[in-house]
Protein backbone atom coordinates (compact mmCIF):
# COMPACT_ATOMS: atom_id res chain seq x y z
CA UNK A 1 0.00 0.00 0.00
CA UNK A 2 1.38 3.38 -1.00
CA UNK A 3 1.65 6.28 1.50
CA UNK A 4 -1.13 8.07 -0.35
CA UNK A 5 -3.41 5.05 -0.04
CA UNK A 6 -2.61 4.80 3.65
CA UNK A 7 -3.55 8.43 4.19
CA UNK A 8 -6.78 7.98 2.27
CA UNK A 9 -7.59 4.83 4.23
CA UNK A 10 -7.01 6.57 7.55
CA UNK A 11 -9.14 9.50 6.44
CA UNK A 12 -11.99 7.16 5.51
CA UNK A 13 -11.76 5.42 8.89
CA UNK A 14 -11.76 8.75 10.74
CA UNK A 15 -14.76 9.99 8.80
CA UNK A 16 -16.61 6.74 9.50
CA UNK A 17 -15.87 7.05 13.22
CA UNK A 18 -17.05 10.66 13.26
CA UNK A 19 -20.28 9.71 11.48
CA UNK A 20 -20.96 6.96 14.02
CA UNK A 21 -20.31 9.35 16.92
CA UNK A 22 -22.52 12.01 15.33
CA UNK A 23 -25.36 9.52 14.91
CA UNK A 24 -25.01 8.47 18.54
CA UNK A 25 -24.97 12.09 19.74
CA UNK A 26 -28.09 12.87 17.72
CA UNK A 27 -29.85 9.76 19.05
CA UNK A 28 -29.05 10.71 22.64
CA UNK A 29 -30.23 14.27 22.07
CA UNK A 30 -33.56 13.09 20.68
CA UNK A 31 -33.84 10.59 23.50
CA UNK A 32 -33.34 13.43 25.99
CA UNK A 33 -36.24 15.31 24.40
CA UNK A 34 -38.39 12.21 24.82
CA UNK A 35 -37.33 11.75 28.43
CA UNK A 36 -37.87 15.44 29.23
CA UNK A 37 -40.69 16.62 26.92
CA UNK A 38 -41.88 20.24 26.69
CA UNK A 39 -44.22 21.26 29.49
CA UNK A 40 -45.57 24.47 27.98
CA UNK A 41 -47.04 25.80 24.76
CA UNK A 42 -45.73 26.91 21.39
CA UNK A 43 -46.26 29.98 19.25
CA UNK A 44 -44.68 30.96 15.94
CA UNK A 45 -43.37 34.51 15.73
CA UNK A 46 -41.59 35.89 12.66
CA UNK A 47 -40.95 32.35 11.47
CA UNK A 48 -39.49 31.25 14.82
CA UNK A 49 -41.21 28.58 16.90
CA UNK A 50 -41.03 29.61 20.56
CA UNK A 51 -41.78 27.50 23.60
CA UNK A 52 -43.04 29.12 26.80
CA UNK A 53 -44.55 28.16 30.14
CA UNK A 54 -47.32 30.23 31.70
CA UNK A 55 -49.28 30.32 34.94
CA UNK A 56 -51.26 32.70 37.13
CA UNK A 57 -53.46 35.71 36.56
CA UNK A 58 -52.94 39.38 37.20
CA UNK A 59 -50.37 41.90 36.04
CA UNK A 60 -47.88 40.29 33.63
CA UNK A 61 -44.32 39.24 34.43
CA UNK A 62 -41.95 37.87 31.78
CA UNK A 63 -38.90 35.79 32.68
CA UNK A 64 -35.73 35.40 30.56
CA UNK A 65 -33.20 32.75 31.53
CA UNK A 66 -29.43 32.88 31.12
CA UNK A 67 -26.98 31.09 28.83
CA UNK A 68 -27.20 27.30 28.83
CA UNK A 69 -30.46 26.88 30.73
CA UNK A 70 -34.15 27.18 29.82
CA UNK A 71 -37.46 28.59 31.04
CA UNK A 72 -37.92 25.74 33.53
CA UNK A 73 -34.92 27.13 35.44
CA UNK A 74 -37.28 29.64 37.04
CA UNK A 75 -39.60 26.83 38.08
CA UNK A 76 -36.72 24.94 39.63
CA UNK A 77 -35.78 28.00 41.65
CA UNK A 78 -39.32 28.44 42.98
CA UNK A 79 -39.55 32.01 41.66
CA UNK A 80 -42.00 31.09 38.89
CA UNK A 81 -44.61 29.64 41.26
CA UNK A 82 -44.09 32.36 43.85
CA UNK A 83 -44.79 35.05 41.25
CA UNK A 84 -47.68 33.12 39.69
CA UNK A 85 -49.56 33.34 42.98
CA UNK A 86 -50.27 37.02 42.23
CA UNK A 87 -49.28 37.64 38.60
CA UNK A 88 -49.63 36.26 35.11
CA UNK A 89 -46.15 34.80 34.61
CA UNK A 90 -44.69 33.82 31.23
CA UNK A 91 -41.23 32.27 31.01
CA UNK A 92 -39.80 31.86 27.53
CA UNK A 93 -37.22 29.45 26.20
CA UNK A 94 -35.02 31.97 24.43
CA UNK A 95 -34.06 31.09 20.82
CA UNK A 96 -32.08 27.85 20.69
CA UNK A 97 -32.74 26.81 24.30
CA UNK A 98 -35.18 24.31 25.67
CA UNK A 99 -37.66 23.74 22.87
CA UNK A 100 -37.45 27.09 21.06
CA UNK A 101 -35.94 27.28 17.58
CA UNK A 102 -32.89 29.35 16.66
CA UNK A 103 -32.91 29.58 12.86
CA UNK A 104 -29.55 29.83 11.16
CA UNK A 105 -28.74 32.06 8.21
CA UNK A 106 -28.52 35.81 8.09
CA UNK A 107 -29.95 36.37 11.57
CA UNK A 108 -27.50 36.90 14.42
CA UNK A 109 -29.37 36.50 17.67
CA UNK A 110 -28.16 39.60 19.46
CA UNK A 111 -30.02 40.87 22.53
CA UNK A 112 -31.63 43.54 20.34
CA UNK A 113 -32.89 40.98 17.83
CA UNK A 114 -34.22 38.78 20.60
CA UNK A 115 -35.95 41.78 22.15
CA UNK A 116 -37.70 42.51 18.85
CA UNK A 117 -38.80 38.89 18.61
CA UNK A 118 -40.25 38.93 22.10
CA UNK A 119 -42.12 42.19 21.52
CA UNK A 120 -43.89 40.40 18.67
CA UNK A 121 -44.52 37.46 21.03
CA UNK A 122 -46.04 39.86 23.56
CA UNK A 123 -48.49 40.99 20.88
CA UNK A 124 -49.42 37.42 20.03
CA UNK A 125 -49.98 36.49 23.68
CA UNK A 126 -51.66 39.71 24.77
CA UNK A 127 -48.90 40.64 27.22
CA UNK A 128 -49.14 44.36 27.96
CA UNK A 129 -46.30 46.21 29.69
CA UNK A 130 -44.90 43.38 31.76
CA UNK A 131 -42.24 43.55 34.40
CA UNK A 132 -39.31 41.79 32.72
CA UNK A 133 -37.01 39.67 34.84
CA UNK A 134 -33.69 38.68 33.26
CA UNK A 135 -31.00 36.45 34.69
CA UNK A 136 -27.37 36.54 33.50
CA UNK A 137 -27.40 36.67 29.65
CA UNK A 138 -31.14 37.28 29.92
CA UNK A 139 -30.39 40.69 31.47
CA UNK A 140 -28.97 41.77 28.09
CA UNK A 141 -32.29 40.91 26.44
CA UNK A 142 -34.16 42.73 29.19
CA UNK A 143 -31.98 45.82 28.74
CA UNK A 144 -32.48 45.72 24.97
CA UNK A 145 -36.23 45.72 25.59
CA UNK A 146 -35.89 48.67 27.94
CA UNK A 147 -33.79 50.61 25.44
CA UNK A 148 -35.48 49.77 22.14
CA UNK A 149 -39.06 49.30 23.34
CA UNK A 150 -39.43 51.25 26.62
CA UNK A 151 -43.14 51.76 26.08
CA UNK A 152 -43.67 47.99 26.05
CA UNK A 153 -42.31 47.24 29.54
CA UNK A 154 -43.28 48.43 33.01
CA UNK A 155 -39.84 47.88 34.53
CA UNK A 156 -36.84 45.56 34.75
CA UNK A 157 -35.56 43.22 37.43
CA UNK A 158 -31.98 42.27 36.61
CA UNK A 159 -30.34 39.28 38.29
CA UNK A 160 -26.60 38.63 38.14
CA UNK A 161 -26.25 40.77 35.04
CA UNK A 162 -23.27 41.28 32.76
CA UNK A 163 -23.30 44.98 31.84
CA UNK A 164 -19.77 45.98 30.79
CA UNK A 165 -17.33 44.50 28.26
CA UNK A 166 -14.65 42.69 30.26
CA UNK A 167 -12.22 39.95 29.32
CA UNK A 168 -14.05 36.61 29.42
CA UNK A 169 -11.91 33.49 29.24
CA UNK A 170 -15.08 31.40 29.18
CA UNK A 171 -16.18 33.20 26.00
CA UNK A 172 -12.93 32.20 24.29
CA UNK A 173 -13.27 28.60 25.49
CA UNK A 174 -16.95 28.06 24.73
CA UNK A 175 -17.44 30.07 21.53
CA UNK A 176 -15.72 27.69 18.97
CA UNK A 177 -18.75 25.32 18.65
CA UNK A 178 -20.62 28.23 17.04
CA UNK A 179 -18.08 28.52 14.18
CA UNK A 180 -19.73 27.34 10.93
CA UNK A 181 -18.34 24.04 9.72
CA UNK A 182 -15.83 23.35 12.50
CA UNK A 183 -18.45 24.08 15.12
CA UNK A 184 -20.90 21.65 13.54
CA UNK A 185 -18.31 18.87 13.74
CA UNK A 186 -17.46 19.75 17.34
CA UNK A 187 -21.08 19.87 18.51
CA UNK A 188 -21.83 16.42 17.15
CA UNK A 189 -18.62 14.81 18.38
CA UNK A 190 -16.33 16.17 21.09
CA UNK A 191 -18.39 19.01 22.59
CA UNK A 192 -21.08 16.87 24.28
CA UNK A 193 -18.38 14.60 25.74
CA UNK A 194 -16.30 17.51 27.00
CA UNK A 195 -19.42 19.23 28.24
CA UNK A 196 -20.45 16.23 30.30
CA UNK A 197 -16.98 16.04 31.84
CA UNK A 198 -16.91 19.76 32.62
CA UNK A 199 -20.51 20.11 33.79
CA UNK A 200 -19.98 19.30 37.49
CA UNK A 201 -17.28 21.99 37.79
CA UNK A 202 -19.34 24.51 35.81
CA UNK A 203 -22.39 23.98 38.00
CA UNK A 204 -20.33 24.28 41.18
CA UNK A 205 -19.00 27.61 39.92
CA UNK A 206 -22.51 28.84 39.03
CA UNK A 207 -23.96 27.98 42.43
CA UNK A 208 -20.92 28.63 44.64
CA UNK A 209 -20.80 29.16 47.60
CA UNK A 210 -24.00 27.09 47.84
CA UNK A 211 -24.48 23.54 46.67
CA UNK A 212 -26.25 22.71 43.42
CA UNK A 213 -29.93 22.12 44.30
CA UNK A 214 -31.66 18.96 43.15
CA UNK A 215 -34.47 21.16 41.84
CA UNK A 216 -32.06 22.69 39.31
CA UNK A 217 -30.91 19.27 38.11
CA UNK A 218 -34.55 18.26 37.62
CA UNK A 219 -35.54 21.51 35.89
CA UNK A 220 -32.48 21.77 33.62
CA UNK A 221 -31.27 18.23 32.88
CA UNK A 222 -27.71 17.96 31.63
CA UNK A 223 -28.89 15.81 28.71
CA UNK A 224 -30.92 18.74 27.35
CA UNK A 225 -28.11 21.23 27.89
CA UNK A 226 -25.73 19.08 25.80
CA UNK A 227 -27.90 18.68 22.71
CA UNK A 228 -25.94 19.93 19.66
CA UNK A 229 -28.52 22.60 18.78
CA UNK A 230 -28.53 24.01 22.32
CA UNK A 231 -24.72 23.90 22.41
CA UNK A 232 -24.77 26.07 19.28
CA UNK A 233 -26.94 28.66 21.02
CA UNK A 234 -24.73 28.63 24.12
CA UNK A 235 -21.55 28.95 22.07
CA UNK A 236 -22.97 31.76 19.96
CA UNK A 237 -24.04 33.72 23.01
CA UNK A 238 -20.66 33.21 24.66
CA UNK A 239 -19.16 34.92 21.62
CA UNK A 240 -21.82 37.65 21.50
CA UNK A 241 -21.65 38.60 25.18
CA UNK A 242 -18.73 41.05 25.14
CA UNK A 243 -19.71 42.95 21.95
CA UNK A 244 -23.34 43.08 23.13
CA UNK A 245 -22.33 44.66 26.44
CA UNK A 246 -20.04 47.09 24.62
CA UNK A 247 -22.89 48.14 22.33
CA UNK A 248 -25.54 48.46 25.03
CA UNK A 249 -23.39 50.32 27.56
CA UNK A 250 -23.18 53.30 25.19
CA UNK A 251 -26.94 53.69 25.58
CA UNK A 252 -27.43 53.17 29.31
CA UNK A 253 -28.02 56.90 29.70
CA UNK A 254 -31.20 56.47 27.64
CA UNK A 255 -32.85 54.19 30.21
CA UNK A 256 -35.95 55.83 31.63
CA UNK A 257 -37.84 52.91 33.15
CA UNK A 258 -37.74 51.64 36.75
CA UNK A 259 -34.96 49.12 37.35
CA UNK A 260 -34.23 46.80 40.26
CA UNK A 261 -30.80 45.13 40.39
CA UNK A 262 -30.02 42.03 42.45
CA UNK A 263 -26.59 40.43 42.61
CA UNK A 264 -24.84 37.73 44.60
CA UNK A 265 -21.91 39.02 46.63
CA UNK A 266 -19.97 35.80 45.98
CA UNK A 267 -20.79 35.55 42.27
CA UNK A 268 -17.88 33.71 40.57
CA UNK A 269 -19.34 34.05 37.07
CA UNK A 270 -20.05 37.80 36.90
CA UNK A 271 -18.35 39.93 39.53
CA UNK A 272 -21.01 41.92 41.38
CA UNK A 273 -18.80 44.92 42.11
CA UNK A 274 -17.54 45.30 38.53
CA UNK A 275 -20.98 44.91 36.98
CA UNK A 276 -24.07 45.31 39.18
CA UNK A 277 -22.64 47.88 41.58
CA UNK A 278 -21.06 49.85 38.74
CA UNK A 279 -24.26 49.70 36.69
CA UNK A 280 -26.25 50.99 39.64
CA UNK A 281 -23.78 53.83 40.14
CA UNK A 282 -23.63 54.75 36.44
CA UNK A 283 -27.28 54.46 35.46
CA UNK A 284 -29.27 55.64 38.48
CA UNK A 285 -31.79 56.04 39.77
CA UNK A 286 -32.03 52.30 40.32
CA UNK A 287 -32.35 50.14 43.40
CA UNK A 288 -29.63 47.61 44.15
CA UNK A 289 -29.52 44.59 46.44
CA UNK A 290 -26.29 42.64 46.85
CA UNK A 291 -27.09 39.40 48.65
CA UNK A 292 -24.36 37.96 50.92
CA UNK A 293 -23.37 34.29 50.72
CA UNK A 294 -25.05 33.91 47.31
CA UNK A 295 -23.42 33.37 43.93
CA UNK A 296 -24.57 33.64 40.35
CA UNK A 297 -27.81 31.64 40.62
CA UNK A 298 -29.46 34.28 42.78
CA UNK A 299 -33.04 33.25 42.07
CA UNK A 300 -32.51 29.93 43.89
CA UNK A 301 -31.48 31.55 47.17
CA UNK A 302 -33.05 35.01 47.16
CA UNK A 303 -36.62 34.29 46.09
CA UNK A 304 -38.05 36.80 48.56
CA UNK A 305 -35.91 39.60 47.15
CA UNK A 306 -36.85 38.76 43.56
CA UNK A 307 -40.57 38.62 44.35
CA UNK A 308 -40.36 41.87 46.35
CA UNK A 309 -38.61 43.60 43.44
CA UNK A 310 -41.31 42.51 40.99
CA UNK A 311 -44.11 43.50 43.35
CA UNK A 312 -42.54 46.92 43.86
CA UNK A 313 -42.74 47.56 40.13
CA UNK A 314 -46.16 45.97 39.65
CA UNK A 315 -48.08 45.56 42.91
CA UNK A 316 -50.48 42.60 43.03
CA UNK A 317 -54.14 43.54 43.14
CA UNK A 318 -54.65 42.70 46.81
CA UNK A 319 -51.72 44.95 47.78
CA UNK A 320 -53.16 47.77 45.66
CA UNK A 321 -56.56 47.35 47.32
CA UNK A 322 -55.03 47.43 50.83
CA UNK A 323 -53.08 50.57 49.91
CA UNK A 324 -56.25 52.24 48.68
Amino acid sequence: MTPEQTVVGLAVVCIAILLVIAALVRYRARRAETDYPPTGRFIEVDGVRLHYVEAGVGSPVVLFHGNGTRAEDFRGSGVFDRLAAAHRVVAFDRPGYGFSERPRGTRIWTPERQAGLFVAAFDRLGIERPVVVGHSWGTLVALALGLDHPERVRGLVLLGGYYYPTMRVDALLFAPPAIPGLGDIMRYTVSPVLGKLMMPALLRQMFSPRRVPDTFRAAVPTALMLRPWQLRASAAEAGLMVPAARRLRRRYGELRIPIRIIAGAQDRVVDAERHSVRFHRDVGPTKLRVIPQVGHMIHYFAQDEVVEAVNALSPPRDIEQRSA
